[in-house]
């Protein structure tokens, strides 16, 4: 057979099986984390800490989310430079390639992620709501206007009873509470006034608190969720927090800053700042292992993301990546 006629064979066997081989060599667990700078997707090996695909984001990925059965990844198209996107990234993880986007039509900037009852939930900064879009009829089905500034973050309870968003410029947390007999939507809001620019923010493991880090005045507020009520702010004099994460027991809350080197490391019980450990870099998302054992957080501008060891509270390894690294998630294959 001539040499032009074996390539070609050849060339066309690696095509068919490249997809195949390339799913077998794929974690079962992988991290998933957005080059928001690249418009790319990483999924790397957790435990080589390699990339192993990338896969087509969108344009200006900001967050990402991964369903229950780590079949299929959702990424926000925020929009930069005041032109606000409507749409939302599909990633299909099993066969690694990217689906047609998610159309929000009117509804702007989508931004925070978070998935409950086989359904994804997000905010549209740009028109102050919040959304939820079913994969299974493929329609946004539900939508609840905030009526605040940058409605930035979502959290939502695994049984959907409560929901938490953060609106960095009203300056606010929201709570979000499902009541059937309170009037035809079916929620009530309580916004909760809190330091400037609250942006990252976690609810502990327990669900009786909530910390959220103020971007614009370095101080973290922590509510009680019950009472809906401030009880206390600390001064972490962070430039410029981005996100904030409890650790898996609930035992600590580490939050990331754009301008400064040093991730913050506090105890929950004493509410008091116990470490700053450099990174090296401004940094934006934090994601925990789901055992505990370790932390990965997005130094963007260094194209990296750190490995932090949640025992001994140090920088245990990096993982390199493409422009930007920012939103991350896990996804595990069920």
């Amino acid at each position: 057979m001539p040499t032009r006629s074996i390539a070609a064979l050849l060339g066309a066997v690696l095509i068919l099986w490249g997809p195949a081989f390339s799913f077998a060599q794929a974690p079962s667990a992988a991290l998933l984390v957005l080059e928001k700078d690249d418009h790319a997707l990483a999924i790397v090996d957790p435990v080589s800490l390699r990339v192993v695909r990338r896969v087509e984001a969108g344009p200006d990925p900001h967050e990402v989310v991964a369903s229950d059965d780590g079949r299929f990844a959702y990424i926000s198209n925020y929009g930069a430079f005041g032109v606000p996107h409507h749409t939302i990234s599909v990633v299909d993880l099993v066969a690694q390639k990217a689906l047609p986007a998610i159309d929000l039509g009117a509804l702007l900037a989508p931004h925070g992620l978070d998935w409950a009852e086989a359904k994804l939930y997000f905010t549209a900064e740009g028109s102050k709501a919040i959304g939820r879009y079913d994969p299974g009829t493929q329609r946004i089905d539900w939508v609840l206007g905030i009526g605040q500034n940058r409605t930035h973050m979502v959290v939502v309870r695994n049984d959907v009873s409560r929901i938490f968003t953060s609106d960095v410029n009203s300056d606010t947390i929201t709570i979000l509470e499902q009541d059937k007999k309170a009037d035809v939507s079916g929620w009530t809001e309580t916004h909760i006034p809190v330091g400037k620019g609250p942006e990252g923010f976690d609810v502990a493991p327990d669900g009786k608190v909530l910390w959220a880090a103020n971007s614009h005045d370095g101080t973290v507020s922590v509510i009680d969720v019950a009472t809906k009520k401030v009880v206390q702010t600390i001064n972490v004099h962070t430039k410029a927090s981005n996100r904030l994460k409890f650790t898996p027991d609930g035992s600590l809350v580490l939050i990331s800053d754009l301008r400064g080197e040093n991730l913050i490391v506090l105890d929950t019980k004493s509410r008091g700042v116990i470490k700053e450990i450099n990174i090296g870099g401004g940094s934006a998302g934090i994601l925990m292992e789901p055992g505990g054992a370790r932390a990965f957080v997005a130094v963007s501008g260094g194209n990296y993301v750190s490995v932090i060891d949640l025992k001994a509270l140090r920088v245990a390894g990096r993982i390199q990546t493409g422009k930007g690294p920012d939103g991350m998630a896990w996804a595990v294959r069920r």
